[in-house]
């Protein structure tokens, strides 16, 4: 060997050793600051430990993630993405697979790395079977390159943050051209009866399966009205729909250019939603029917169902046996939680959008009785500065069914006049910005044999559930 070749050899080499020991430091400092911070009682290492592991070693999560041999599974999309992980993950491990996954649902790059860091050894190893990792819509560009996945789940797009995001079609737009980077191993699940996912990339390499919902006796005629997009993504022309399902998602087709929904590969056929009672539904996979009981309540996680099922169909998990795992799952935090307020009920509801508010509205409203309701909204930059969208959300159907109403957080005024407008008496209502105090006040206006709703954005939900916690109300939500 010439000198020269020995010179590069021993570079190599030495390159080799110290872009591990980069790696073991970056991994050691991270796993050192979620430890740090669980026993501190300050977080649950969902964030932090992957910005510091990150500084030490950028590549950290294409190293441990993107070397991994487990299947990977990335779910994206403007509403469900928690609650579909959480049930690809049941449905993975109905088939004797080791899951490893982000529960927290802390979904941005960082939040994405600590969950690699958490489930690595000090050497970058992994001990998983599956890989599922929930992603922010605006975070999808930069982590998918990073992690090379095997599976690219698309749930739905809504008009969400629009101070973040920008408007729908520009989220559309940027979710599209991921799928374009995709290798042909790779698959992507689509939302069939979203008009802004179906006509996605037509020229990518990657295979794709799509999942959505024939089922008559749910539905309406026509887009309600907070629909989010309701016109031709090739010609801008109406659409005209068959059926409508949720916002802008359903049997749709342009009657200038022709293009519609596509056909199939997961299919509903059947729902009958419940409401204390799960929801039965019929599922046609590739291999035939399957009879599911679901225990989430709502049109919405038959939704999310669809696309676990599909993402069990892309990773040959299609057995009908398999979807058992989904009669016992319990509700990921915030999404019509269930909680034993010290012997009182509340149900926790996570709303963030015109939208999913509107979902469950309708499934909180198939329950009898009067309503005692605390609703608690910011306007902070990570739940969204522009608050307009909340005038968009149907509290005139609510207002007649609410026996007491408590508002809370920076915006408690507005949503107090919001709900005045909706018809509710003023004398029924009272505002309280701080979060404890309000919690408090409205659990004193509850009779003690009926539950109390509260419906709160993203920061309101974490606060309220830690404030929970030190009440030994809730686990830690990292611990759920």
């Amino acid at each position: 060997m010439t000198t020269e070749r020995r010179t590069a050899a021993r570079s190599a080499q030495d390159g080799g050793v110290l872009a591990r020991l980069q790696l073991e430091l970056a991994l050691s400092a991270g796993k050192l600051t979620g430890a740090t911070g669980r026993l501190m009682r300050v977080g649950g290492g969902t964030s932090l430990p992957g910005i510091v592991a990150r500084r030490i070693d950028p590549n950290v999560l294409r190293k441990v993630i993107g070397a991994s041999a487990a299947r990977k599974i990335v779910v994206s999309g403007s509403n469900g993405k928690t609650t579909t992980c959480r049930m690809i993950a049941a449905l993975a491990r109905s088939n004797g697979s080791r899951v490893f996954q982000n529960r927290a649902g802390s979904n941005l790059i960082q939040g994405v790395t600590s969950v690699a860091i958490n489930g690595a050894d000090l050497l970058g190893h992994v001990d998983a079977d599956t890989l599922i990792l929930e992603i922010d819509e605006a975070t999808l560009r930069h982590v998918v390159p990073e992690i090379q996945p095997d599976v690219v789940v698309y749930t739905n797009i809504l008009r969400d943050q629009l101070d973040r995001f920008g408007e729908v079609y520009a989220v559309a737009r940027a979710m599209e051209a991921v799928i374009g980077g995709l290798p042909a191993g790779a698959t992507v699940v689509l939302n069939g009866d979203d008009p802004l996912i179906a006509e996605f990339a037509p020229d990518a390499v990657c295979k794709r399966l799509y999942f959505g919902l024939s089922a008559p006796e749910v539905g309406h005629s026509r887009p309600e009205h907070g629909a989010d997009s309701i016109r031709c993504v090739r010609c801008q022309h109406d659409l005209a729909y068959e059926r409508v399902y949720l916002s802008h998602l359903g049997i749709f087709r342009c009657p200038n250019c022709g293009i519609g929904r596509p056909a199939l590969d997961v299919e509903v056929t059947r729902i009958a939603l419940g409401d204390l009672e799960p929801t039965q539904m019929a599922i046609r996979l590739p291999s035939g029917t399957a009879e599911v009981l679901l225990a989430l309540p709502g049109l919405h996680n038959v939704y999310n169902a669809a696309a676990a099922a599909a993402t069990a169909v892309a990773l040959d998990m299609d057995s009908q046996q398999t979807f058992g795992a989904l009669s016992g799952m319990r509700p990921a935090f915030g999404r019509l939680e269930e909680i034993d307020a010290a012997g009182r009920r509340i149900v926790l509801s996570m709303v963030k959008n015109p939208i999913s508010y509107n979902t469950v509205l309708r499934t909180v409203l198939q329950r009898p009785g009067n309503l005692h309701v605390l609703a608690a909204h910011s306007n902070s930059p990570v739940d969204g500065e522009d608050f307009a969208w909340l005038w968009d959300v149907d509290l005139e159907s609510l207002a007649p069914r609410v026996s007491t109403l408590v508002t809370s957080g920076t915006k408690a005024g507005e949503i107090a006049l919001r709900y005045k407008y909706a018809g509710l008496d003023p004398a029924a209502m009272v505002a309280i910005p701080d979060l404890g105090e309000a919690l408090d006040a409205a659990l004193a206006r509850v009779p003690p044999s009926e539950p109390l709703y509260i419906f709160s954005g993203y920061t309101q939900t974490r606060e309220l559930r830690q404030i929970m916690q030190r009440r030994g109300w809730v686990q830690h939500f990292w611990e759920d």
